[in-house]
């Protein structure tokens, strides 16, 4: 199957591989227009990963996924090892036949939402426009237009 979205990885679908020559492969998919500044595809995706733009929007995704991801994990390794360890705190009622292993447990299914909530408008808010205009600008370089 071959893809045209400019962002699938250049090296994982052959990209930028030597052709047995001692020479690159072609690099661009069949029908597609010539590079800009005869760059190969490889070279122009390379030359984007390396542009602050794409570090940009990686740095965002970063400062955004690495403390919610480890925020995660800490919530969800206490509400086992309180399980585990504790299990008596966790037996205790709170209101009728519901205790608070249930209430744990339920603020783990919420926390799931509210986290795919929150990274869902971080990305919209910070990073979208950036990477939608990397993509137009990185497919028209592609395409031998460039600007």
């Amino acid at each position: 199957m071959r893809l045209d979205d400019p962002w699938y990885d250049a090296l994982a679908s052959g990209w930028g591989e030597l052709d047995g020559t001692g020479g690159f492969a072609p690099t661009a998919p069949p029908g597609a227009a010539a590079p800009v500044r005869g760059h190969s595809a490889a070279e122009i995706y390379l030359e984007v990963q390396r542009s602050e733009a794409f570090q940009e929007v990686r740095r965002r995704y970063r400062r955004f996924v690495v403390p919610a991801t480890l925020a995660f994990l800490v919530w969800y390794l206490a509400y086992v090892v309180t399980a585990v360890t504790a299990p008596g705190l966790m037996a205790r009622p709170v209101a009728g036949a519901v205790n608070v292993a249930m209430v744990a447990g339920l603020g783990q299914f919420l926390t799931t939402f509210l986290l795919t909530g929150a990274y869902a408008r971080h990305a919209r808010l910070r990073r979208d426009r950036a990477a939608l205009d990397l993509r137009w600008d990185t497919q028209e370089m592609t395409r031998g237009i460039g600007r």
